[in-house]
């Protein structure tokens, strides 16, 4: 995918160009309709201007403009080479693509979670704790299509939590934001509809649901990649700066290193690790990056929904800090600790 910014006016044009083919135009980081006229000739309306493209010679990596049928010029679109490189990475992709493509293994994996969980723990948290880590990964898979990117489910990977997958590739960091918050956005209305029906029922297994939701989903907010708090904190830094981006998130794994032996959770150190892989990835391809930052507006935003949806999973759990049942409070003394 290669970007090409046009500044047209008071405003900024990306065109977004993939296999010598124009796929979207964004105007201030909102996609805008293209007209088909021709064979070769693209036509954008941007308000008070008009663009138009001329397609013909993109397989010599040159693009013709016009803005309000001024005579056409010549771009030069930048040829960006894929890497081939057979590491172990990329097979771990691929095995996981293969993997996913199976229904039966998908329903196996789900069967597998409950088992697993109710061995450790007992039937009822192992079903409590898969409904929540399925309306989680929902509430991605449900972003990702509102952004029209193609999908093929989640996945529960037992003892590790779920993995909703695209096979798009996301265009804009505001599309990273959004489908990385409606996992924990989705968890928030499970915990509020447990309480809900806590009060109706009085039964105690509906707060168990909202307090475990809440627990859950605000861990994955933490800061720290690649949890869903740490592609926030990402998209928003690297949209400021990169090196701010590179410092957020180092700052962000410093922080989970130290929750990690703090509370003796091993399991973070794993995730640590993919982070720390995904933050060198991110800052080696800085320069050749083909999403969209978030502006000012978008940042501060982005900010503002991320300290919302916490501080609901958190004012879910310190609703329940004064129970008897020592299960519901928990959450909070561990908060507190």
């Amino acid at each position: 995918m290669t970007r090409i910014e046009l500044p047209i006016g008071d405003m900024m044009i990306s065109v977004m160009i993939n296999q010598q083919k124009v796929v979207q135009i964004y105007k201030e980081q909102q996609a805008v309709p293209i007209e088909v006229h021709g064979e070769h000739q693209l036509w954008v309306e941007l308000g008070d201007h008009q663009l138009q493209l001329d397609t013909s010679e993109l397989h010599t990596n040159a693009l013709a403009i016009s803005v309000d049928q001024s005579p056409w010029q010549w771009v030069e679109v930048p040829h960006v080479e894929g890497k081939r490189r057979g590491n172990w990475l990329g097979l771990a992709v691929l095995g996981i693509k293969l993997f996913k493509s199976a229904k039966v293994i998908k329903t196996a994996l789900i069967g597998a979670s409950v088992a697993g969980y109710a061995w450790l723990f007992s039937w009822q948290f192992a079903f409590m704790l898969v409904v929540c880590l399925v309306v989680h990964e929902y509430g991605h898979v449900r972003a990702m299509k509102y952004f029209g990117l193609k999908t093929k489910g989640f996945y529960l990977i037992p003892f590790v939590g779920g993995l909703a997958m695209s096979e798009d590739k996301m265009t804009t960091r505001w599309q990273d934001v959004i489908i990385s918050l409606m996992g924990p956005a989705f968890g928030l209305f499970t915990s509020i509809l447990g309480m809900v029906l806590y009060y109706i029922t009085e039964a105690e297994i509906f707060a168990g649901v909202a307090v475990l939701s809440a627990l859950l989903n605000l861990l994955n907010l933490l800061p720290i990649l690649p949890l869903d708090g740490g592609h926030v904190l990402k998209s928003i830094s690297f949209s400021m700066r990169s090196w701010v981006g590179l410092m957020a998130c180092l700052g962000g794994l410093a922080l989970g290193l130290w929750v990690s032996y703090e509370f003796g959770l091993m399991l973070l150190v794993v995730f640590i690790f993919i982070g720390s892989i995904e933050i060198l990835l991110e800052w080696r391809g800085r320069h050749q990056t083909h999403l969209l930052p978030l502006d000012r507006y978008g940042q501060i935003v982005s900010a503002a929904l991320y300290v919302l949806v916490a501080v609901g999973h958190i004012a879910v759990m310190w609703h329940f800090a004064d129970s008897d049942n020592v299960i519901l409070s928990l959450p909070v003394k561990v908060l507190s600790s």
